[in-house]
């Protein structure tokens, strides 16, 4: 148990903590929170970007998750996940279970009015091809 959570309650735990998050925090951003259930097997919207950095828990299975200038991961139930937002790509959310459903929930901070992501078009992921990390 570090300092931090020696304070806190019982039943109260930090799951994550990550601080440079926010330097990413647009002026005057709303926060949001999001629910995403994915169907068994679903694979998640298309690439796409966010207008703001998010950062969420997997509630429920697992999510096969892919940002720009990552390797591909699964995140479970229970694990945290962070997302810079603005110019990065997010490749893959994907339910990485074909017979049960994965629920995550992110907050995300974000411009008033601002979409809470935009589709990315196959010419941008062509020229940003060499951005993407591939398995080995």
């Amino acid at each position: 148990m570090n300092a931090e959570q020696s304070h806190l309650p019982p039943g109260v735990e930090v799951i994550a903590s990550l601080p440079e998050a926010a330097a990413g925090i647009p002026a005057g951003a709303e926060a949001r929170t999001i629910r995403v259930t994915l169907a068994p097997g679903d694979p998640g919207a298309p690439p796409h970007r966010h207008p703001g950095p998010l950062f969420g828990y997997v509630t429920q299975g697992e999510i096969l998750f892919e940002l720009e200038g990552q390797p591909p991961r699964v995140i479970k139930a229970g694990d945290a996940l962070f997302e810079p937002g603005g110019d990065v790509i997010h490749y893959q959310g994907a339910n990485n279970l074909p017979d049960a459903q994965s629920q995550l929930v992110v907050t995300m901070l974000a411009p008033p009015g601002t979409p809470v992501l935009t589709v990315v078009g196959p010419e941008e992921l062509a020229e940003r091809r060499h951005l993407r990390v591939t398995q080995p």
